[in-house]
């Protein structure tokens, strides 16, 4: 299973339980699952964590994630046409230029695992809201609908048996 991180999963992780400074275990098992093809991050999700950085000092994940773009971002490009697929079938068919913006890049991610929905998941932090409608769905609706593996941070570190005590092999 290829696990695809959503920005708020690196952002969250830092920012409440596993600061970059606290638990750098974590961070090197993420890389080392990038390095191994387990964990990646689709460039527009990458883009997403940038865009909301100042320079790298100030922002430890930016920093991080820059440092390990290599082993973390997803080397291929998307389907335009999954992705105006996700948007259609998964938020609405006549989507303002407003409502686009608010969604943001989310449709990109949620796509990546549309290309290949069998072997593929999507990692993200927000949580299921059944009720928000259009540019307002979560990404865990959104992929149910168009039937897409979605998991949080948690489940995640579940199924790849990550531990504090965790080091890569040699």
């Amino acid at each position: 299973m290829l696990y695809l991180l959503d920005a708020n999963v690196v952002i969250t992780a830092n920012n409440s339980y596993y600061r970059i400074d606290a638990v750098p275990e974590f961070w090197a098992w993420v890389a080392y699952h990038g390095n191994h093809g387990t964990i990646k991050m689709p460039l527009e999700t990458f883009e997403e964590v940038k865009d909301g950085s100042k320079d790298d000092a100030q922002d430890p994940p930016f920093g991080w994630i820059q440092s390990n773009k290599g082993a973390l971002v997803l080397d291929e490009e998307v389907d335009p046409d999954l992705v105006q697929q996700v948007l259609v079938n998964g938020y609405a068919m006549d989507l303002t230029d407003e409502e686009l913006e608010q969604i943001g890049r989310d449709p990109f991610l949620i796509a990546y695992v549309l290309a290949s929905p069998a072997d593929r998941c999507v990692v993200t932090t927000e949580v299921s809201s059944p009720k928000k409608q259009r540019q307002n769905r979560r990404i865990p609706d959104v992929s149910a609908t168009l039937g897409v593996t979605c998991c949080n941070t948690f489940e995640m570190l579940s199924e790849l048996n990550f531990s504090t005590s965790w080091k890569a092999e040699k």
